[in-house]
């Protein structure tokens, strides 16, 4: 019976999945944004940091949450319709890996919860690393899911780790070229 309906759950499940990526990684944006707007000098700072919690506010609780919450549910409907996936080692490295997106997602609500109380723990540098875990996370789900079995796990933590190097070295020519603009 659960078979038939496979289809729309997986349609949705990429949806909401594309949706909850979307609030993680422009909420870390905004996170630096809010964090950089606390250089600032009076009203201005004021203004800037009221408006990005109205902003981080929305977002989580508008989007990202539900999103992540409907990720769950579709993923749980698609398991229901084929359970002999849960039998699979890709199917446990990447519930392992959402297992570490759920973290990665808690970690921004408590950060988001810290801005409002004043509390900038982190640095905007950090934040942009921290931005790219969930890429890494994101490049490690969608080549397990579309790869599953054939994919050869040497070559597999090659290509994770050349992508998370990638994305390092990115980040400090992003960071030189706009210390070198200001």
């Amino acid at each position: 019976m659960w078979l038939e309906y496979y289809p729309t759950f997986k349609a949705l499940h990429i949806i909401f999945v594309v949706s909850w990526f979307a609030g993680l990684f422009y909420i870390v944006r905004l996170f630096i944004y809010h964090t950089e707007a606390q250089t600032r000098e009076g009203e201005a700072k004021k203004i800037l940091s009221d408006q990005f919690e109205i902003m981080e506010k929305r977002l989580w609780w508008i989007i990202t949450t539900p999103a992540m919450i409907l990720t769950i549910v579709t993923a749980t409907l698609m398991l229901i319709s084929v359970p002999a996936w849960l039998e699979q080692g890709w199917m446990h490295i990447k519930l392992s890996f959402v297992f570490i997106l759920l973290i990665y997602h808690f970690v921004c609500q408590k950060i988001m919860m810290d801005m409002k109380k004043g509390q900038f723990k982190w640095k905007s540098n950090g934040l942009r690393i921290w931005n790219e875990v969930a890429t890494l996370v994101l490049v490690a789900i969608a080549f397990l899911v579309t790869m599953r079995g054939s994919l050869n796990w040497i070559k597999g933590t090659v290509g994770f780790f050349a992508v998370a190097i990638g994305l390092m070295i990115a980040i400090k020519m992003y960071k030189r070229s706009r210390s070198k603009s200001q």
